[in-house]
Order: C-alpha cells, then structure tokens, then sequence
C-alpha cells in the first residue's frame, strides 16, 4: 500500500492549487458507534483538537454514502499518536461499492504510530480514480491492541476535471497585458 505519514502533506494545499476538491460535504455520513459528543460533527469540524472516539468492538467503521457516483482520487485521515495512543488506528480497510450489500476492499494501509495527515490513493486497477457511491473506512485493528479508536478529521478527494492551467508553465510572463490573460480555462 503506498499511503504516505508524516505529517507533511496538507489536503487543504491540492485544494487550494484547484488540482482536487473536497466532497465528503455532498456525503451522509454514519458511523459502526461513537462515544456521545464525539460523533461525525467533530470528525468533520476541520479542527485537529476534536475527534471521533468509536464506542464498541472492532471493526470501526465509518460509512460515506453519496447520493450520485461519485469520483474519489484520496482519502485524507489526520492521526495523532502522541496525543492518542492506543486509539490510534494501526490498520485500516478501504471498502467501495453502491451500498452496504456490495462493497469491496479495494485497499490495506498498515499505519506506524502515525501523526498528522495520512494519504491514502484511491485508485482502480488501471490506477484511475474510482467512480463510487459508498466508500467505507473500517478500522481494523488499534495500535498496543486498544479498543476504541480516535479519528482526528477525513477529507474524501476528487480531481478537477479540465483544470486550470498556467501559461506560467510555457514561459515567464511579465508585463501586466500577459498577466491578465495568465489562466487558460
């Protein structure tokens, strides 16, 4: 599995470039359980001090349901396991399909002691993005073999179709006539 740690990467940058575009807004979200005040609000409020806490036995799953099929490029999971330990997940299951009769896995990812942005590629065999109603993140094991899990945010990625793209990328343009027609679109 090629998921990159580290806390390096930021899901907000490819926004921000126009490359990708957050859709896990257009989503239902659900979840296998949750300690009460630590639900879906707080695994979607864009704040890294909050999370979901799950409130059972594993699997913990989290349920991302669109309404239409739906392109997925990444999958962003911000971990944190100074601050949570034995709620760190350790290994995930990424599961896709049109409901919950019929998902498949379509990706492992082994995570080590983890803190920040996990990224997680979502692709088909012929390494595209997938087309997709549901994807599913099931918790499958906890690292120090904890119980519970703490997930710190999600962010569900699909590409921009015909982005933008820099003359920039052609040759420098420097007078203020050239910077106006910068951006082909």
């Amino acid at each position: 599995m090629s998921a990159k740690t580290g806390g390096d990467e930021d899901p907000v940058n490819e926004e921000r470039a126009g490359i990708v575009r957050e859709v896990g807004s257009q989503a239902v979200w659900s979840l296998s359980s949750c300690k009460p005040g630590f639900g879906v609000e707080q695994l979607r409020d864009n704040c890294m001090d909050t999370y979901w806490q799950s409130d059972g036995q594993l699997p913990h799953l989290v349920n991302i349901q669109f309404q239409r099929k739906t392109t997925i490029n990444q999958i962003y999971i911000y971990t944190d396991y100074k601050l949570d330990e034995s709620y760190t997940p350790s290994k995930i299951s990424i599961r896709s399909g049109t409901h919950f009769n019929d998902l498949q896995e379509i990706e492992i990812v082994e995570l080590n002691e983890p803190a920040g942005w996990v990224v997680i590629p979502i692709e088909d065999i012929r390494e595209q993005p997938i087309r997709t109603f549901m994807i599913q993140i099931a918790v499958i094991s906890n690292h120090q073999n904890g119980r519970d899990t703490h997930m710190r945010q999600i962010k569900i990625h699909s590409p921009i179709e015909g982005r933008n793209y820099l003359l920039e990328e052609y040759g420098p343009f420097s007078t203020l006539e050239f910077q106006q027609y910068r951006t082909l679109r």
